[in-house]
């Protein structure tokens, strides 16, 4: 019999000497093993994996059978209206399901429409970065398609906080002219009666190209502009600020630029803003600034009275010839003793 402290190598079953040692009797190991446990006698049953509704039951939204079958389907424009409505109600989880069901219900190729049909509808899901990689499998044709294709691409980049790629949508869709972008309305919410809120591409074009610290471009795109009016003496206000390693003369004549501008559209609010600027932009320079504090007094002075005076006559047919005079008044800034009477 082996020694007790110097036991055989173990080979994967234990010698039936073992057996006493543990307390076992030497039966037991066989007797054992012949015994069957009684979950083996059972037939075994299939695992049941009950799921979570996607969303809480709240009136009015799509009924959890509903979700599903539509998720099963490749409907984008139903799709598309069940994002947002998990995106007014906050059904977070379906959202994700909708994200993913997206990116699968319609692969490529698929014509352009489709695609754009897709893209809409991952921006509705809030997921820009899917809309894309869905605008990424075409290739738009010259023309018609790149514009659409292009403004998609600057709608999905936008959402997504991708300046640079914003601001390439829109130097595509310029094709080397920046007045083009003038006339682009760009959509940039939805207001809460419906309507659409939209800024020129230009101005858009101008902040993307801010927020990536491209001052100078910006200010030259605010400057590229030919709207007259109101419209261009912001952004000549707004160029002035960009360009403040400009020489004094060139920022101030482009100052007296807006002041026109602003006063052909009876901005009075702007022209006091922009006499203002005017004044500090003097004064820093250490040039004299008292025409243009005298000028903005008297604009000042003749806005609050005329206006007044406006507003209290305008409605009563008895003073009409007054209110007449009254409004070219505040039409006209370079009459006598107007802000700008002093100018040659």
């Amino acid at each position: 019999m082996p020694s007790l402290f110097y036991p055989p190598a173990f080979t994967g079953r234990m010698p039936r000497w073992w057996l006493p040692l543990l307390g076992l009797p030497l039966l037991a190991a066989p007797a054992l093993a012949k015994i069957p446990l009684i979950g083996d006698l059972l037939p075994a049953k299939p695992v049941v994996r009950k799921l979570a509704p996607t969303a809480p039951v709240v009136p009015g939204s799509m009924p959890e059978a509903q979700f599903l079958a539509l998720l099963k389907g490749t409907d984008l424009r139903a799709l598309n209206l069940a994002c947002r409505e998990a995106v007014d109600y906050g059904f977070d989880q379906r959202l994700k399901l909708l994200q993913e069901r997206l990116l699968t219900a319609a692969p490529a190729p698929q014509p352009l429409s489709v695609v754009l049909v897709n893209a809409n509808a991952l921006l509705t899901c809030l997921a820009p970065d899917g809309a894309l990689q869905v605008l990424n499998r075409y290739g738009p044709r010259p023309g018609l398609e790149q514009e659409q294709w292009w403004l998609m691409r600057w709608r999905a980049a936008r959402a997504s906080l991708h300046h640079a790629m914003a601001a390439e949508a829109l130097e595509r869709l310029a094709q080397g002219n920046l007045n083009r972008l003038e006339t682009l309305p760009l959509p940039l919410q939805l207001r809460k009666d419906g309507s659409l809120e939209t800024l020129p591409a230009l101005d858009v074009y101008a902040e993307h190209l801010l927020v990536l610290g491209r001052d100078r471009e910006a200010a030259a795109a605010l400057l590229a502009g030919r709207m007259p009016g109101r419209v261009a003496a912001e952004r000549l206000q707004r160029a002035v600020a960009l360009l403040n390693t400009l020489p004094a003369p060139e920022r101030n004549a482009l100052l007296e630029r807006a002041l026109d501008q602003a006063a052909a559209a009876q901005a009075w609010g702007l022209a006091l803003a922009l006499l203002d600027d005017q004044r500090r932009l003097l004064q820093a320079e250490g040039l004299w600034a008292g025409r243009t504090e005298q000028r903005l007094q008297r604009l000042s002075q003749r806005v609050d009275d005329a206006y007044s005076e406006w507003k209290l006559k305008r409605q009563d047919p008895a003073h009409a010839g007054r209110t007449a005079q009254l409004q070219q008044q505040l039409r006209s800034p370079r009459q006598p003793g107007g802000h700008a009477s002093s100018l040659p």
